[in-house]
């Protein structure tokens, strides 16, 4: 782990990222020692900064401090933090702030390869997002809602949780975003109230924009879900994860062509859509 740079586990315990989640953050994959989508990480972190009005690191530096980090690794997953700093007591940051960079390398998670053959399973999450447009699509620190989600008892067989917003619409998965087909089109919920705009959920709609695949973003529903002919969640730490059940309502899809058409496209892209 580097702190602006220096090999420490040390935190100063004012650091407004832990005082007030105030910073973003990036979880990248490490696929053959490199980052595949290093590049779309960086452009998502930048306008995160300039959303929040933090400052973003130099994309030499950070490529530099991940090269550090991740040495010797062949596949793992990489972590970016960027906090405003240190700070004193209260909201206000400081008039003068000083961006804090928290740079790891992590293992990657084992998952079964039947989650990329025969799709994984799903359950809807009794916690609901909050509705709040200044920061929707960011990854930023504040992820409570996520951790009160990842609390609940997943039913046997399900890997991950559909997370909707206060109004009930679909939003995204606890840690990965939604898509669904119908009839040959492609839908992945609209991010403008809340949720993530994944690295790996821009990557897919760009390549169904190049494959010739119909796509676009839009307010989805639970009848959305039981009209759909495929659906699949997106992450850039596991790729694509067909969904082949979701449970109370019990709903089944089969991995469809059009899932599969998409994770064979980007593993001959280099972005692996299976299992290390």
């Amino acid at each position: 782990m580097l702190i602006d740079g220096r090999e420490t586990t040390a935190l100063p315990a004012d650091d407004r990222g832990l005082a007030y989640g105030d910073g973003l953050f990036e979880t990248m994959r490490l696929t053959d020692g490199v980052v595949p989508l290093l590049e779309l990480h960086i452009e998502r972190l930048t306008e995160g900064c300039r959303r929040l009005a933090l400052t973003p690191p130099p994309a030499d530096l950070l490529v530099a401090e991940i090269d550090r980090v991740r040495a010797g690794q062949c596949d793992a997953v990489v972590k970016v933090m960027l906090t405003r700093g240190s700070g004193g007591r209260g909201y206000a940051p400081p008039a003068e702030a000083s961006e804090r960079r928290i740079v790891s390398c992590h293992s990657l998670p084992s998952w079964p390869a039947a989650n990329y053959t025969d799709g994984v399973g799903v359950w809807l999450c009794a916690t609901r997002l909050g509705r709040n447009p200044a920061l929707a699509g960011l990854k930023h620190l504040a992820r409570l809602e996520q951790v009160l989600a990842s609390l609940e008892t997943a039913p046997p067989g399900c890997a991950e949780g559909l997370m909707c917003d206060v109004d009930g619409a679909l939003v995204e998965g606890i840690r990965s975003n939604l898509f669904v087909v119908r009839d040959g089109v492609l839908t992945t919920p609209s991010l403008t109230d809340c949720g993530v705009a994944g690295v790996m959920r821009r990557c897919v709609l760009e390549t169904a924009a190049t494959a010739g695949l119909p796509a676009s973003e839009a307010r989805l529903s639970l009848d959305d879900l039981q009209a759909a002919d495929e659906v699949f969640l997106t992450s850039s730490v596991f790729g694509i994860w067909p969904v082949a059940r979701l449970v109370e309502p019990d709903l089944a899809w089969p991995v469809g062509p059009r899932t599969r058409q998409l994770m064979t496209t980007l593993a001959d892209r280099g972005l692996r859509g299976g299992p290390a």
